[in-house]
C-alpha cells in the first residue's frame, strides 16, 4: 500500500466532523476547514430534536427508517448529548382523522415504535396541553446538544490524528490538469492564528482528496471549480422560551408546515419552524411576524405559551438538495434525503465528491457512506466503527452520582456540568482551585470555562459553544464579563476586549425579535449593567439619562436606541 491519502474536509457542521472522525479512524491523513466556529452553519441553528422518523412517516418513509436506525444509535455513541423525552404527534378537533392514522401506520411500516394514548393519557404526561386535544401518538423522539456531539465528534477526530482548522475559510480549490488538487484556506482567527500568525493568513492545502461537506454552502464551493450543485436553501425560524413548558417533544398531528413543534432543550423549550426557500443562506434575518407566527399557533397546543416569556429567536438553513431529473417542487416536498455527487462520475471532475441534503440526526449515516466512497477511491479496506465505539465523554457516563461532596458543588451544579462533560467530569472538575459559578443560568463553573478555554483559545463563542455559557435568560447579561475575565492573564486586554464584543454582539442578534414583556425588562437590565456600570456605550458623563424604572413592566418610554422602536406599549410588534 502507497503513503496514506490525504483528505480535505470543508465544513465543520455535524455532517462534516462527522466525515473527519470516520475517515481518521479509519488511518487516513484528514485536515477538516470551517469558515467560522465548529455548527457556524446549519448544525447550530437547529431545534435540536433527535428525530424518530415520526414527522417523516408519512411523506418520505425512506428518511423515516433512516432516522430510527440512527436514533438508536446516537442514544449508544453519544448518551451524555442525548435526552431521551419521548415525543407525541398530537391531533386537535380541527386537524384529520385520516391523517392520523397515516401517521400511525406509516411509523409501524418504518419500524418507528408508536402507540395512541388518549387526551387524559397525553395530559398526564404533559399537563399543560390544551384540555381539547383529542389524541396523541407517542414516539421515542429526544433532544440533543448539537454543540455538544459537534464538539465531540471534532475531538474524537483529533484523538485519531485529525487537523480541525476553524476560522479558517476556502477561498478557492485548487484544480490542477482538470483535477481537484486541494484547497486555498484565508485563516482569520481562532486555531488558524496558532500556526499562520497572530494575524492569520492564507495557505494552500494540499489533498488526494476534496470532501465538500458544506450543506447550503455547498453550491458556492461547486462555484469554483465551475460545478452546478444545486443547493435550494430553505430558511427555518426558531423562538426560545425562557423555561421548559413541556418536558416531552410535541409535534402537531397534521402534514408538514410551519410552526409545529416544540422541543424541550436543556433548561429551555425551543418553538419551531418555518419553511421559506432563500436565495442566500447567510442573508435572511427572521422577522416579526415570523416569532408571532410561533407563538399564536402553538398556543393552540399549549395555551401557556401565550403569556409565556420569549428570550431569543434565531434561524436556520436546511441544505435541502434536488435531483436534476425531478424537477421543480415546493421546498417542503423536497426529499430529507442526502446524496454523494462524486464529481468525476457526474462532472467529469476527479479528486472531489459533495455530500448534500440530509438530516443532523442521519450525520453519522451520512459521514459512514461517503467514507467508505472516499476509501473505494484509494483500495482502502477498513470498517467504519462510528456506530459502535462511544464519543468522548459518553464512555462509562452516568449522572447518578453525587457531585456535591466530590467536588466542592452544589448539587443542581454538579448535575448540569456533568449532563455536559459525561465522563470527561472528573477529569475537568477535579481541581485544587477555586471553582466558583461564572453562569448561573446554565449552572457553568469556572473549570469548566478554562477547559473550554484550553480547547478553544480567546473565542468566547466557542466557549460558549462547549459550556453553554450565556445561552440562559439573562442571554450573558451577568456572565459575559465573567467570561471575558477567564482569559487574563494569558491573553493580553485588546484580545480580551474583542472576544467579549464578539460575544455580546452575538447574544444581542437573537434578542431583536423577542423585545416585549419581561424580556424588555430584562434588556434593560443587561443594558443598566454594560453601560452604566461598564460604560460599554462609551456615554460621557452628563448625557441625558435613561428612566431605567419606566422599563420594569416590559413598557418602555425613553430613547434608548436599542429598545425604542420596541418599547412604546410592551407589545410583541411594538406598536
Amino acid at each position: 500500500m502507497g503513503p496514506t491519502p490525504h483528505i480535505a474536509v470543508i465544513g465543520g457542521g455535524s455532517t462534516g466532523v462527522g466525515i473527519a472522525r470516520d475517515l481518521a479512524m479509519r488511518g487516513l491523513d484528514v485536515t477538516l476547514v470551517e469558515q467560522g466556529n465548529l455548527t457556524h452553519g446549519t448544525t447550530g441553528r437547529m431545534h435540536g430534536l433527535l428525530h424518530s422518523g415520526g414527522r417523516y412517516a408519512v411523506s418520505d418513509q425512506a428518511s423515516a427508517t433512516e432516522c430510527i436506525e440512527e436514533n438508536r444509535v446516537l442514544r449508544d455513541i453519544a448518551s451524555h448529548c442525548v435526552e431521551m423525552t419521548g415525543g407525541m404527534f398530537v391531533k386537535r378537533p380541527e386537524d384529520s382523522e385520516e391523517y392520523f392514522q397515516e401517521k400511525l401506520s406509516g411509523c409501524e411500516e418504518c419500524g418507528i415504535p408508536a402507540k395512541v394514548v388518549s387526551c387524559d393519557e397525553a395530559r398526564a404526561m404533559e399537563p399543560h396541553l390544551a384540555k381539547d386535544i383529542e389524541k396523541a401518538i407517542v414516539v421515542p423522539d429526544g433532544a440533543i446538544d448539537p454543540f455538544r456531539l459537534v464538539v465531540a465528534n471534532a475531538g474524537s477526530a483529533q484523538e485519531h490524528g485529525a487537523r480541525i482548522e476553524t476560522h479558517s475559510k476556502v477561498t478557492d480549490l485548487l484544480v490542477e490538469d482538470g483535477e481537484v488538487v486541494g484547497l486555498e484556506v484565508e485563516h482569520t482567527s481562532g486555531p488558524g492564528t496558532r500556526v499562520h500568525g497572530e494575524k492569520g493568513g492564507t495557505e494552500e492545502i494540499r489533498a488526494d482528496y476534496v470532501v465538500n461537506a458544506t450543506g447550503a454552502w455547498a453550491g458556492r464551493i461547486g462555484d469554483m471549480a465551475g460545478l452546478d450543485i444545486a443547493v435550494r436553501p430553505s430558511k427555518g425560524v426558531m423562538t426560545i422560551m425562557n423555561v421548559r413548558q413541556v418536558d416531552t417533544v410535541i409535534n402537531r398531528c397534521r402534514p408538514k408546515g410551519d410552526a409545529d413543534i416544540v422541543v424541550p432543550h436543556e433548561t429551555t423549550a425551543i418553538l419551531g419552524t418555518t419553511d421559506e426557500e432563500v436565495e442566500d443562506p447567510e442573508d435572511y434575518p427572521e422577522e416579526q411576524w415570523e416569532v408571532d407566527l410561533m407563538i399564536e399557533t402553538l398556543s393552540e397546543l399549549i395555551p401557556m405559551l401565550e403569556e409565556a416569556r420569549t428570550i431569543r429567536s434565531f434561524w436556520g438553513v436546511r441544505p435541502l438538495y434536488e435531483p436534476p431529473d425531478v424537477g421543480s417542487t415546493d421546498p417542503t416536498d423536497i426529499t430529507r434525503d442526502f446524496f454523494l455527487l462524486d464529481h468525476e462520475e457526474r462532472d467529469d471532475l476527479p479528486g472531489m465528491t459533495s455530500i448534500v441534503g440530509g438530516k443532523f440526526t442521519t450525520y453519522r449515516m451520512m459521514g459512514e457512506q461517503i467514507s467508505d466512497h472516499v476509501c473505494g477511491k484509494f483500495g482502502i479496506d477498513a470498517d467504519c466503527r462510528t456506530a459502535e465505539e462511544p464519543l468522548p465523554g459518553s464512555e462509562d457516563f452516568s449522572v447518578l452520582r453525587d457531585y456535591m461532596d466530590e467536588f466542592g458543588l452544589r448539587s443542581p451544579i454538579g448535575r448540569r456540568s456533568v449532563e455536559r462533560l459525561g465522563s470527561r467530569a472528573d477529569e475537568v472538575l477535579k481541581t485544587d482551585s477555586p471553582n466558583p459559578t461564572v453562569c448561573e443560568c446554565e449552572g457553568v463553573t469556572r473549570a469548566e470555562i478554562q477547559d473550554a478555554i484550553s480547547q478553544s483559545g480567546s473565542d468566547l463563542n466557542a466557549v460558549r459553544i462547549r459550556t453553554r455559557a450565556s445561552m440562559g435568560n439573562c442571554q450573558g447579561g451577568i456572565c459575559c464579563h465573567r467570561l471575558a475575565s477567564e482569559l487574563h492573564p494569558e491573553y493580553g486586554e485588546g484580545v480580551v476586549r474583542r472576544a467579549w464584543d464578539e460575544l455580546l454582539q452575538e447574544r444581542w442578534k437573537g434578542q431583536r425579535h423577542a423585545l416585549w414583556g419581561q424580556q424588555l425588562s430584562q434588556a434593560m437590565l443587561n443594558y443598566a449593567l454594560h453601560a452604566t456600570t461598564q460604560n460599554r456605550d462609551h456615554d460621557p458623563a452628563g448625557g441625558d439619562p435613561v428612566d431605567f424604572a419606566a422599563f420594569d413592566t416590559g413598557v418602555g418610554h425613553g430613547d434608548t436606541p436599542s429598545t425604542a422602536d420596541v418599547a412604546a406599549d410592551g407589545g410583541r410588534n411594538g406598536d
